[in-house]
C-alpha cells in the first residue's frame, strides 16, 4: 500500500501537462509488455494481447484484448488534463526595468487567486521541423526549476483584498520569468529558452504548447500522513488508479472473455470537444476495430460498462452548508458515485448498484455525492461518451477538497479503495 502511495507521489510529479501525464503512463504500460499501435496500422489482434494507442500526444487508450469478440468491454476511463495556464505565442512582455511577463492563457477554470507566489515552471510539447511539412517532430520539455511566479499586489495597494478581489485573467495573472537589458533582448526569449533545453537550433522550433505549474512537489500531511497534496488531483488520481489496476489485473488474470479497456481522455476541462475528448469518436471506433466486426461490437457494447472516474467534491468541514444535506462524502470513507436527476451524470440506479456492489466484492466502502439543490455541479466524462456510445456505466471519484486549486487534497485511503474496485473490475 505503502508503494501505491508512493507511486502516485512520483506520477503526480512527474506529470505537470497533460502531455507528460500521458508519457509516463505509456512508459508504465510498455514496462507491463503493452505495445503501441498507431490508428494508421491495419490492426490485427489476437486474445490476450496487450496494445494502447496515443492520440495527440495527451490522450491515451490500452486494452487487453477479450478472448471472446461479443463479450463485451470493461471500460474506466478518466482525463489527462488540469485547469491552469496555457502561455501564449509570442509571449515575451518586456516592462519598465526590462522586467519580463509572460502573455498567458487561462486554461479551463482554475482558481485563479490560488496560483499567486508559487515558484513555477514550464512544461509541454515543442513542435520542430521535420522533413515533411505534415510529418513534423514533436518533443517534450520540461524545465523542471522554478523559472517564474505571479506575484500579488501588496495589500498595502488594496486593503480590502481580504473583503473580495476580482481579477482580470489578462492583467492580474501574468508571471515573471526575470530581467533582460533591452526589449530586443526580450524578444524571443522563450524559444530560445527552450531550445537550449532541448538542445536544438531555435529556428527549428515551430510551434510549442506550453504549460505552467507549480514546483511545489507533492506530498503526504496530517497526523497519521492520511491526506495527499499535490497540484493535479484532478484527474490524474483517476488516471493513477485506472492505470495500477490494469497492469495489476494484466498480471493476476491474463486472460478474460471480456476486453478490459483504460480511456485516458484529454480536454476534459474544456468540454471534450477535441478529437482527442470525451465528445469525438476515438473510443467508439477503438473499440469497433477491436471487436473486429460490426455485430460482434453491438452485441458487445450491450453487455458492457464503463466506470468514469472524475473526482468529485468532500465534504468541506468550514462550509457544511454547500453540501446536499443527506450525502456528506468524507475523506478517507471511500470513493464516491455521483448521482444527479437532471442526468449531469451517467449514473442511474442500476449503474449505480453495479459499482456498490463491484465496491462490496473488493471489501471497500463507498459513498454517494449529490449536489446541493441550489448549487449545480458540472458534467463529466460519462454522459459525454453516451453520446458517441451507448455504454452503461457510473459516473465516480475519490473524493478531495479544493478542486481546481492549484494545490489540491485528496485522502490516501480513497486513492487506494479505487484501486481495489478498478482491479475488481478487471477482474469479476
Amino acid at each position: 500500500m505503502e508503494a501505491l502511495t508512493a507511486d502516485l507521489l512520483r506520477f503526480l510529479d512527474e506529470s505537470p501537462c497533460n502531455f507528460l501525464a500521458v508519457k509516463n503512463i505509456t512508459d508504465k504500460l510498455r514496462l507491463a509488455g503493452f505495445t503501441e499501435l498507431s490508428a494508421a496500422d491495419r490492426w490485427a489482434l489476437q486474445p490476450g494481447d496487450r496494445r494502447y494507442v496515443v492520440k495527440n500526444s495527451s490522450a491515451v487508450f490500452a486494452f487487453i484484448v477479450g478472448d471472446e469478440p461479443d463479450a463485451g468491454f470493461r471500460v474506466i476511463s478518466a482525463h489527462s488534463d488540469s485547469p491552469g495556464f496555457r502561455i501564449k505565442p509570442n509571449a515575451e512582455i518586456v516592462n519598465e526595468g526590462g522586467v519580463v511577463t509572460l502573455n498567458t492563457e487561462v486554461y479551463g477554470g482554475p482558481i485563479l487567486y490560488t496560483w499567486f507566489d508559487r515558484p513555477l515552471s514550464i512544461s509541454g510539447r515543442v513542435i520542430l521541423r521535420g522533413k515533411e511539412a505534415l510529418h513534423p517532430i514533436t518533443r517534450l520539455v520540461n524545465f523542471y526549476r522554478p523559472l517564474l511566479t505571479i506575484p500579488h499586489l501588496a495589500i498595502h495597494y488594496n486593503r480590502s483584498v481580504n473583503e473580495g478581489n476580482p481579477l482580470s485573467k489578462q492583467r492580474d495573472m501574468l508571471p515573471v520569468l526575470g530581467r533582460v537589458g533591452s526589449k530586443e533582448e526580450g524578444k524571443g526569449l522563450l524559444t530560445r529558452m527552450v531550445a537550449d533545453e532541448l538542445g536544438v537550433d531555435a529556428a527549428e522550433i515551430l510551434d510549442f504548447d506550453l504549460t505552467l505549474y507549480d514546483t511545489t512537489p507533492a506530498c503526504l500531511f496530517g497526523l497519521n500522513e492520511e491526506f495527499i497534496s499535490s497540484g493535479r488531483i484532478d484527474d490524474l488520481e483517476m488516471a493513477h488508479a485506472a492505470l495500477s489496476a490494469l497492469t495489476a489485473s494484466a498480471e493476476t488474470q491474463p486472460r478474460t472473455p471480456y476486453t478490459r479497456v483504460m480511456a485516458i481522455f484529454d480536454n476534459e476541462e474544456t468540454g471534450s470537444g477535441t478529437k482527442q475528448g470525451a465528445a469525438s469518436p476515438i473510443l467508439r471506433n477503438i473499440l469497433g476495430r477491436v471487436s473486429g466486426s460490426g455485430e460482434n461490437f453491438f452485441r458487445g457494447v450491450a453487455q458492457s460498462f464503463m466506470i468514469s472516474a472524475d473526482n468529485g467534491h468532500a465534504l468541506h468541514p468550514n462550509y457544511p452548508s454547500k453540501q446536499d444535506p443527506t450525502n456528506h462524502p468524507i475523506p478517507g470513507d471511500g470513493p464516491v458515485v455521483k448521482i444527479n436527476a437532471n442526468c449531469k451524470y451517467m449514473t442511474d440506479a442500476h449503474s449505480a448498484a453495479v459499482f456498490r456492489q463491484v465496491c462490496a466484492d473488493a471489501q471497500v466502502p463507498c459513498q454517494t455525492f449529490v449536489n446541493h439543490s441550489d448549487t449545480p455541479g458540472g458534467s463529466t466524462l460519462g454522459n459525454i461518451l453516451t453520446s458517441q456510445i451507448e455504454l452503461e456505466g457510473v459516473d465516480m471519484g475519490a473524493p478531495q477538497w479544493a478542486m481546481h486549486s492549484c494545490r489540491e487534497t485528496a485522502a490516501v485511503a480513497d486513492h487506494l479503495s479505487t484501486i481495489a474496485a478498478f482491479t475488481r473490475f478487471f477482474a469479476e
